[in-house]
C-alpha cells in the first residue's frame, strides 16, 4: 500500500458517523448532488459540504468547482461522484473445489480475475491457495497493486466476521477455523472474512439489483441453499453471525440427511449435490448436474420428479422467509438458479400457496450469479468494512 492509499484508508476509517454516511451515499449513488445527499442521509447541507471537502482533497471524490451553481445561491448543483480507481479491492470466494479471485475498483468493476483449483480442504492448503491467487492478481495489477486497500474473503457457513473465525462450514468440513487471522499473517494486508451469501447481499445492496430497495432478500441455489437479508436499510448478520439460513429449515422428509448432519433440511433435497446423489441412486449410475438438467428437460420422470420436489421446497422456504421478514423483493440467484428455470412456475406456486396475506405481493426476480459475482461480493464486503 502506497502513502496515498494509506492516507485515503485512514481518512475513511477515522471519519465521523456523518462522514461515513456521506461517503457511503456517494459511493452507491454516484453521481449525486449535495442536496440529494442531504435528503438521503438526513444531514444538513452544511454537514454534507463539510464531509465532502476532505474526500475531494484526498482524491476519493470528484466535485466540480463551487462556482458551478444553480439558481439557488450558495448551493452547488453539479453532482459529486466517486473516483472509482482511487482504491483497489480484492475479493476472494472460497469454493469447495477452487478459489476465485477478482481485483475491483471502488464500484466493484472487475479489473482482473483469477481462479485456481483447490486440491485439499485443510485450512493451511486453503490459505496457501488464496495467497497464490492474491499474488497473481497483484502481478496483473502492476503499479496499481500499490492501491490495494483491503481484501474480502467469503466462505460458505457460519462465519464470525468480527473475529475472523469460520465457526462451521459443512461444505469445507471446518469447525472453529481462524481463517481471518491466518490470512492476515500470510498476506500482510487487512482481511475481511464474511459468509459468502452475506457478502453477495452486500454487493447487491450497494451495487446491484437491491440498490435503492429498503428491504430485500437473496436466495441462492447451488452447492448449498443460502439466503441473505437486507431489512430496513441494513444487511442482517444476526447476533451470532447466523441469519437467513433457509437451506436448513426442516421442511423436507426427515429421512433426508443434510451435509450439516441434520435431518429434513431444504438443502438435503434442493442443492446441486443432493439432486446429483438422488438421481445417481435412482438411475444406478453417476449423474452430474448437467446431465440431471438435460434429463429433466427431456421429460425423464425421475429427474422431473426430483426437480419438482426441489422447486416446491425452495418456494415453500421462500414463503417462510417472506412471512417472517417481509421483504419487498426476493432475488433468486446462485450458480444453480438457471437449472430450475423450467420449474419456475412450480416454485412460484409453492410460494403463493404458503405466503401469508400481503406477503404474497413480494416480487421474486431470478438473477443467476457466476462465481466471479460471488468474488465481487467479497470485495464489496471489504469496501463496506472499510467504510464502517
Amino acid at each position: 500500500m502506497n502513502d496515498e492509499t494509506a492516507t485515503r484508508t485512514t481518512l475513511i476509517r477515522t471519519a465521523s458517523e456523518a462522514g461515513s454516511r456521506v461517503f457511503a451515499t456517494i459511493l452507491t449513488h454516484s453521481p449525486i448532488s449535495r442536496i440529494d445527499i442531504a435528503r438521503q442521509t438526513g444531514l444538513s447541507q452544511a454537514a454534507v459540504t463539510k464531509a465532502v471537502s476532505p474526500l475531494v482533497a484526498a482524491g476519493l471524490v470528484d466535485a466540480p468547482p463551487a462556482s458551478q451553481r444553480d439558481g439557488n445561491p450558495g448551493r452547488p448543483a453539479a453532482p459529486v461522484s466517486i473516483v472509482p480507481d482511487a482504491m483497489v479491492m480484492l475479493g476472494i470466494k472460497v469454493n469447495v473445489d477452487e478459489i476465485i479471485g477478482v481485483a475491483t475498483d471502488l464500484a466493484t468493476r472487475v479489473l482482473h480475475g483469477e481462479h485456481r483449483p483447490l486440491a485439499a480442504h485443510d485450512p493451511q492448503a486453503v490459505v496457501a491457495a488464496i495467497a497464490e491467487v492474491v499474488r497473481t492478481l497483484e502481478e496483473a495489477l502492476g503499479e496499481k497493486a500499490a492501491s490495494i486497500a483491503g481484501i474480502g474473503v467469503s466462505v460458505s457457513g457460519d462465519v464470525d466476521t468480527a473475529t475472523g473465525v469460520v465457526r462451521e462450514s459443512a461444505i469445507m468440513g471446518w469447525s472453529d477455523v481462524e481463517l481471518g487471522g491466518a490470512l492476515h499473517e500470510r498476506l500482510g494486508r487487512t482481511v475481511t472474512l464474511e459468509n459468502d451469501v452475506h457478502a453477495l447481499t452486500v454487493g447487491e445492496h450497494w451495487f446491484g439489483v437491491g440498490l435503492g430497495t429498503e428491504s430485500f432478500a437473496i436466495v441462492t441455489i447451488g452447492r448449498g441453499i443460502g439466503s441473505g437479508l437486507h431489512l430496513n436499510g441494513q444487511v442482517v448478520t444476526g447476533a451470532y453471525g447466523v441469519s437467513g439460513e433457509i437451506g436448513h429449515l426442516p421442511l423436507a422428509d426427515p429421512t433426508r440427511i443434510c451435509p450439516c448432519g441434520r435431518r429434513g433440511c431444504v438443502e438435503a433435497v434442493a442443492s446441486t449435490p443432493a439432486l446429483e446423489a438422488a438421481l445417481s441412486t435412482a438411475l444406478g449410475r453417476e449423474i452430474d448436474i448437467a446431465e440431471a438438467v438435460r434429463l429433466a428437460r427431456a421429460g425423464d420422470p425421475v429427474a422431473d420428479g426430483a426437480f419438482r420436489e426441489a422447486a416446491t421446497l425452495v418456494g415453500t422456504a421462500i414463503a417462510t422467509l417472506v412471512n417472517l421478514t417481509g421483504p419487498e423483493l426476493v432475488i433468486l440467484g446462485g450458480e444453480g438458479a438457471a437449472d430450475f428455470a423450467p420449474y419456475d412456475a412450480v416454485m412460484r406456486d409453492a410460494f403463493q400457496a404458503h405466503a401469508f396475506g400481503a406477503a404474497a405481493r413480494c416480487r421474486i426476480v431470478t438473477r443467476p450469479h457466476t462465481f466471479q459475482d460471488w468474488a465481487r461480493g467479497a470485495a464489496a464486503a471489504a469496501i463496506q468494512s472499510l467504510v464502517r
